[in-house]
């Protein structure tokens, strides 16, 4: 198992890419915790992963990641818990959609609290873990409208490029400390996120996939699992495409 008794934190793990990452890492022999707001999601993921056996395994906590007294506590239970943090995916995301001159600041703000800032909370408060422990993993959740933009979403876009700017800065400085960092940034998945979407556009960026579909979340879960593992202990403040080739 590539991460047998690894302790892993999830942020926004109950559903979705999330719930796919710690179900993969519950396979691989991990002990999983997830951050997240959703209660009810969380409790449903819970009932799952118990039927599957990952009872002992999985633990939730209610935790806002823009919210750095928050954080500074949950993690300071589960490194008092379990003496370590070995890998930390920051997967909490939220997205506001809208055109520029109708886009309230509020909501471009919002986007940018979520995506990036609780990317940076997470981050800087598991870190101080790994730097004492000298080692650790954290993966950062990018996107390729990170790194091409996309109408309508000018917010998210601008988090998901922050979040590779924080990525390649952060692998910098933890380096020298046997921790890595690094983002994947997916294109478009198979999730909740994406089945809203009008069918007529789902086909229009189908036409522009050269793999001539949309991603799964396990495609995005292998991947994150590879640079959580040790197969990657040599790769950091790299950002790694998941989109079927869109954006060659």
């Amino acid at each position: 198992m590539k991460l047998k008794d690894k302790i892993c934190i999830v942020t926004g793990g109950a559903r979705g890419i999330g719930r796919e990452i710690s179900r993969c890492f519950l396979e691989e022999g991990a002990l999983v915790v997830i951050f997240d707001t959703n209660e009810e999601e969380a409790q449903k993921t819970a009932k799952d992963f118990a039927a599957k056996s990952y009872k002992d395994k999985f633990f939730f906590y209610k935790a806002d990641v823009t919210n750095e007294h928050d954080i500074e506590e949950k993690m300071s239970d589960i490194y008092l818990k379990f003496t370590k943090i070995d890998i930390l995916v920051n997967n909490a995301g939220i997205t506001k959609d809208n055109l520029v001159l109708r886009m309230e600041v509020g909501d471009f703000k919002k986007v940018l609290d979520v995506n990036l800032i609780g990317t940076f909370i997470c981050a800087k408060v598991a870190s101080r873990y790994m730097v004492k422990q000298k080692h650790g993993k954290i993966i950062n959740m990018s996107s390729v409208i990170g790194l091409h933009g996309n109408v309508g979403q000018s917010n998210y876009s601008a988090s998901k490029a922050g979040v590779i700017g924080f990525t390649k800065s952060l692998a910098k400085e933890l380096a020298s400390r046997s921790i890595n960092v690094n983002a994947v940034a997916p294109g478009f998945i198979d999730t909740e996120m994406t089945k809203k979407l009008d069918e007529k556009y789902k086909e229009k960026i189908i036409q522009q996939i050269p793999m001539g579909k949309f991603g799964t979340p396990e495609d995005v879960a292998k991947v994150v699992l590879f640079l959580a593992s040790n197969d990657s202990d040599y790769l950091t403040g790299e950002v790694i495409r998941i989109d079927g080739g869109m954006a060659i």
